[in-house]
């Protein structure tokens, strides 16, 4: 149906580049493009043994916008899926207007130089992409991304109103390392250090760091002391569906973890600001990355399962619901099958998925969206098949 350029190489790059691969009924030519080509003719390899499907790569520099409408423009991709880094997401953004790309990413754009989740630079694009008739699908990871669709299946089916929604994300996983991020570290502890921030009542609460926390029960994993933080598709969601009185992220953290993080706080390793060292300058949270564990290479031996869902209060017919639905992903299953950990595979599968929809003609539409804006009945007809089942339950306590 199509042709994909995929621009990033980590531990999603990889999952998105298997599973597109594994899909090539829909994708009929595939591009993997990174600042590493050697990262990309690896997996190039990897899955024309495995698949018999043949990928071609190029290096590109993210940070680049000449150099990404150039292999843009020689390329002609349909549709571009950016899983680089969110600081690099508006140089892609203007990369794709000058080639003519339909563009869609997993993270929302922050700045490289402050830990600020933020829509309104890529909702600025609106225009640009609605005059230039391409699509802009933004936030198509788990969280933001099936948690969106989510809430909108909820909202198309079973609430007349959505009042009290939580996002609930659970890593009861073990990789048997002192201390690791399951994602790229920077943006990880860039996150959990950041102020937390929910909304209730019209406006934004803001609160320190892990200061609001409580033990919430996850299927198949049990209680796990659960934080609050704050997480872009809120500011989406509380937009598009008005009715919500309080919407609030949680996400667990077992005690080592954050102790290890305190210390490199205290010590100033998480800093984001430059310092000279040795007569040079570095970034201490970028050197810190280099230190640390790959993402990419923790899927190997990882136990237990990720769970991530809504929990939903509303009401229908006049009678206040509860409404819970959620994903649980097995990181032993999600390597076998791709070679990556569950929260690479949560985020790579749900933008296979949106790519598909893009190029099935189902969400195609000019101007540049939030998942939630498009129907969720296709998506969440295609993640079980993709290999994310959902689960629902109904009129329970949520805990919340």
């Amino acid at each position: 149906m199509g042709r994909v350029l995929i621009i990033g190489a980590g531990g999603v790059g990889t999952v998105v580049a298997k599973k597109v691969a594994m899909n090539a009924d829909v994708f009929t030519d595939i591009m993997l493009a990174s600042r590493t080509k050697s990262k990309c003719d690896k997996l190039a390899k990897e899955i024309e043994k495995q698949l018999g499907i043949k990928i071609a790569t190029a290096a590109v520099d993210a940070d680049n916008v000449p150099e990404l409408t150039e292999l843009m423009k020689s390329f002609k991709p349909d549709l571009c899926i950016n899983v680089a880094l969110p600081y690099q997401d508006l140089h892609i953004m203007d990369a794709c207007l000058l080639a003519g790309v339909n563009y869609l990413d997993t993270a929302n754009y922050e700045p490289l130089d402050e830990a600020k989740y933020e829509y309104s630079w890529q909702w600025a694009y609106q225009d640009r992409f609605k005059e230039a008739g391409l699509t802009a699908i933004l936030g198509c990871g788990f969280d933001p991304g099936v948690t969106s669709v989510f809430t909108a299946h909820a909202a198309k089916h079973h609430f007349d109103e959505i009042h009290y929604l939580d996002i609930v994300d659970c890593n009861g996983g073990d990789h048997h390392k002192a201390f690791a991020t399951n994602f790229n570290p920077e943006i990880n502890i860039r996150e959990i250090t950041q102020k937390g921030k929910y909304y209730e009542n019209g406006r934004w609460i803001e609160t320190e760091p892990q200061e609001i926390h409580k033990g919430l029960t996850y299927p198949n994993i049990g209680e796990r002391e659960s934080y609050l933080l704050y997480h872009e598709e809120l500011e989406s969601l509380v937009k598009n569906f008005p009715t919500i009185k309080r919407a609030r992220f949680w996400m667990t953290f077992g005690q080592e973890y954050l102790t290890h993080l305190r210390v490199m706080q205290n010590i100033g390793m998480t800093r984001i600001d430059p310092i000279m060292y040795n007569g040079m300058e570095i970034v201490p949270i970028q050197f810190l990355k280099a230190v640390l564990p790959d993402p990419g290479d923790l899927g190997e031996n990882y136990s237990g399962e990720t769970s991530i869902g809504c929990r939903i209060r509303g009401i229908k017919n006049g009678k206040e619901h509860t409404y819970y639905i959620w994903n649980n992903c097995s990181h032993e299953a999600a390597y076998k099958e791709t070679g990556a950990q569950g929260v690479s595979y949560t985020t790579g599968v749900p933008a296979t998925i949106g790519a598909m929809m893009f190029m099935k003609g189902v969400w195609r539409r000019p101007g540049v969206f939030n998942l939630e804006e498009f129907d969720p009945d296709p998506f969440m007809a295609e993640l079980p098949k993709q290999g994310l089942p959902w689960h629902e339950a109904h009129d329970i306590d949520i805990e919340l």
